[in-house]
């Protein structure tokens, strides 16, 4: 008799199911978060020098580089180009006590409950014309600040839940329900993750069970969104590849969070960077600079760590295109990104891995070569993969 077949659950992901997450600026009052916003949207978001400048969070979407796509519109030549985006959201400044309503607190922290990741900037610079909310530069204590107020504030949520539902647990006894016992796992859950969080940890550095994140993602938890460490340094720390901040920087990561990354950058370089419009006198500015501009490397990391990736669509003569899906979707999640019909009645798919077209150097000769690919409903999307969905109802896209 054949051994049974091994079934692998796919592991459940913290956060919002879906395409379209966003990211959200965070930090204390003066830190640079409006004015990284403001040149990385090329918005107009007010950027003074004063606390709660910025008080209705600002929304945009920004284009995450690929040069994939850009060999994909050299070879297909297309009338139209379309980029994948990473929607930013910038957040007002928290203060020290947020998680109890001080400064602006609980409409700030609703709106970073809002947001599915967080890039979190830290003032790595000294300006006496631009004053610091805990009167001097510790980037040490700035990420504490922030990390507790986000911890406090989860484990009040958390603490709400436990005396609402302890009464009806305490009802149910050591029997009950199909119904009842999924209660009781989901109570005991939310008890372990609120003493995770109360000793000092982030919920997203745990490591849950799926029906553990099934509970945890219905909390939407502060300490579960991902985190982007951005130190903003001056520009002239910035061209010299030099601060004295960022191994204090560092070492408080290393400590905390272990395995986040920090991104050095600095707004007033990326400021004078977006606000030359002329291409060509932007790209001689940077290269007189010698030093790159950081947001390609932000932006590809925030859009990894919300954990999305993008497959393209292309065709000669139409567009050539950048879609974007969680990691590990199957085809017909990613073909949601596209069009429900598309993704309700798919048979099949046909798949081009962009190395394999790359090597070939045509479809034709891809396709000579027996590298196009079937793939039925079951199969996972890959990070790159060049598709044509086909779909029942005679609709289809490629």
């Amino acid at each position: 008799m054949p051994p049974k077949k091994q079934v692998t659950e796919d592991k459940v992901q913290l956060g919002r199911p879906g395409n379209n997450l966003k990211i959200g600026v965070v930090g204390l009052p003066n830190v640079g978060k409006s004015t990284f916003f403001n040149a990385i949207t090329n918005s107009a978001v007010p950027a003074e020098n004063y606390p709660f400048c910025t008080i209705d969070p600002a929304e945009a979407r920004v284009g995450v580089p690929d040069e994939r796509l850009d060999w994909l519109h050299d070879l297909y030549a297309p009338t139209k180009r379309v980029e994948a985006f990473l929607t930013i959201t910038d957040i007002a400044g928290l203060v020290k006590g947020a998680s109890t309503g001080a400064g602006l607190g609980n409409a700030f922290l609703s709106n970073i409950s809002a947001v599915d990741g967080i890039f979190h900037v830290v003032r790595a610079f000294t300006d006496a014309d631009v004053v610091h909310v805990e009167g001097e530069v510790d980037p040490a204590r700035d990420l504490e600040i922030i990390h507790t107020e986000l911890r406090l504030k989860d484990i009040a949520m958390l603490n709400k839940f436990i005396e609402i539902n302890q009464r009806v647990i305490d009802r149910m006894g050591g029997g009950g329900s199909v119904e009842d016992k999924k209660k009781k796992d989901e109570f005991n859950t939310i008890l372990k993750v609120r003493d995770w969080v109360a000793s000092g940890k982030d919920v997203r550095k745990g490591v849950w069970s799926n029906r553990e994140v099934d509970a945890i993602n219905s909390q939407f938890l502060l300490t579960a969104k991902p985190v982007t460490y951005l130190a903003n340094v001056s520009e002239k720390d910035y061209v010299r590849k030099k601060n004295k901040f960022l191994p204090l920087i560092k070492k408080w990561i290393d400590e905390n969070n272990p395995g986040d990354r920090l991104i050095p950058f600095s707004a007033a370089f990326e400021s004078s960077v977006a606000a030359i419009e002329d291409p060509q006198e932007r790209a001689a500015f940077i290269k007189e600079s010698g030093v790159p501009t950081a947001f390609p490397k932000i932006i590809v990391t925030g859009y990894d760590q919300l954990n999305l990736m993008h497959f393209f669509t292309v065709g000669t003569g139409c567009e050539v295109r950048a879609w974007t899906c969680r990691k590990g979707a199957k085809m017909p999640e990613a073909a949601r990104s596209i069009h429900n019909d598309i993704a309700d009645s798919l048979i099949q798919v046909d798949v081009m891995r962009y190395e394999d077209l790359k090597v070939a150097g045509s479809e034709a000769e891809l396709k000579a070569t027996g590298k196009l690919h079937i793939r039925g409903k079951d199969a996972a999307i890959d990070d790159g993969d060049i598709v044509y969905f086909r779909s029942g109802m005679g609709k289809a896209k490629k």
